[in-house]
């Protein structure tokens, strides 16, 4: 009798990830608990939150309590992360006026970013700010197209009380702050954002970090806003070539083009 395969498990998203083994591998298993506890009916929605950015019960609520916030109101450029529990967020920008950068997945092409200005849309704010509406409706740009942006809206497995945000572990949105940064879009008045469900908001210094990793300003969830002070040593974010693996680089054609 031939043995039945077990499903083979996706490669998690650190797979390519450079940098201290031990601090890598403290995330992951804050990751996989996070995972773990969203992983119940009435918090998580389709698909199951493992691997991802956490698809959770009540992102429509965190968009709206957010738009209340002075933070969202004096902001005109928002940068945003593709997932699906900042889709309300993404909807919310455009409804409002902003003009909108959305990450290309993976920053995988060439023109890694697509600008949705509300100005220039022929369909409504939620066509037009999901990923296939994106890649539909929105003008494929480089870096160098860019605006300043007043607020960025990261996706998070978690973050803590202290503005530490863990994410799936690829570090795309620590490379798009650090290339925005580095192109002079994004500096010390940039507002960063998360809407997390309350389940992934951590006590303070419940995520390893370095010096480097993003840190978030605003945490908003369902019920709550979450005001963090920046560490004082906080820096903006900047490209760490000596802890990008050859596979990283080889991933993204913008860091083959920027790569000194």
């Amino acid at each position: 009798m031939t043995k039945a395969r077990s499903p083979r498990r996706p490669r998690p998203h650190d797979h390519d990830a450079g940098g201290d083994p031990t601090l890598l591998a403290g995330k992951a298993a804050v990751r996989e608990r996070v995972w773990e506890a969203l992983d119940e009916p009435g918090i998580a929605r389709f698909p199951k939150p493992g691997g991802r950015i956490p698809n959770f019960v009540g992102a429509e609520a965190a968009a709206r309590r957010l738009a209340e916030t002075d933070e969202w109101r004096a902001a005109a450029t928002v940068k945003a992360n593709p997932d699906s529990p900042q889709w309300p967020v993404r909807q919310r920008a455009l409804a409002d006026g902003k003009v909108l950068f959305m990450a290309v997945p993976r920053l995988a092409e060439e023109h890694p970013f697509f600008l949705l200005d509300p100005a220039e849309l022929d369909v409504d704010a939620r066509s037009a700010s999901s990923i296939k509406g994106a890649s539909r409706h929105g003008r494929p740009v480089d870096v160098d197209a860019l605006e300043p942006v007043d607020l960025v809206v990261a996706g998070c497995v978690a973050v803590d009380e202290a503005g530490a945000r863990l994410g799936k572990g690829g570090g795309f949105s620590d490379l798009e702050l650090a290339i925005a940064t580095e192109a002079g879009l994004v500096g010390e008045r940039t507002v960063v954002v998360t809407t997390v469900h309350g389940r992934q908001l951590l006590p303070a210094r419940s995520i390893p970090t370095t010096g480097h990793d993003l840190h978030v300003d605003l945490v908003v969830t369902p019920d709550r806003v979450l005001r963090c002070p920046r560490p004082t040593r906080w820096q903006p974010p900047s490209l760490r070539w000596d802890e990008l693996t050859a596979e990283k680089i080889a991933a993204i054609p913008l860091l083959q083009r920027l790569r000194p």
